[in-house]
């Protein structure tokens, strides 16, 4: 039914004060890409007052290359921030049956809760749940997910 997919030595970077400006936001992708840097989990706040927080995740590895290829902007927003938490896992959660399935989410969410994992982001579609977690809580997450879905 479910599949687990653990990704070790993740890192997440998250832009503060991003004026809601697809362009804007486009350029920092391309400045990003250009970099040769892949990012995966993209997570981005509903504006306000004319404003967004953008985060994603990347290999820890090009977390210097990002801060470089991202330091650019902090000219073009003066009240940028770039925030970095590092040490990070990404459990991804699929199967086609969650298309049909209500309350996988409710449950994954309820599951992590009673163990106190603490979710850095979260990521979806209908087949997919993608979370964030501290790679201090992978061990843990991971059995507690297993035992939920009756994975092996």
């Amino acid at each position: 039914m479910t599949n687990l997919n653990v990704t070790q030595n993740v890192a997440m970077i998250t832009l503060d004060n991003v004026p809601n400006k697809i362009d804007l936001i486009a350029s920092i992708f391309n400045e990003v890409a250009s970099h040769g840097i892949n990012i995966d989990m993209i997570s981005q706040t509903a504006p306000y007052k004319g404003n967004i927080n953008l985060s994603f995740s990347l290999d820890e590895e090009n977390v210097p290359k990002a801060i470089s290829a991202l330091s650019k902007f902090k000219k073009e927003i003066p009240h940028l921030r770039i925030d970095i938490i590092s040490n990070l896992t990404k459990l991804s959660i699929y199967g086609e049956a969650m298309r049909d399935l209500p309350g996988v989410a409710a449950s994954l969410f309820t599951t992590l809760a009673e163990a106190g994992v603490e979710l850095k982001m979260v990521t979806t579609s209908e087949v997919d749940i993608s979370y964030l977690i501290d790679q201090k809580d992978e061990e843990k997450a991971v059995e507690i997910i297993k035992q939920r879905f009756e994975l092996e």
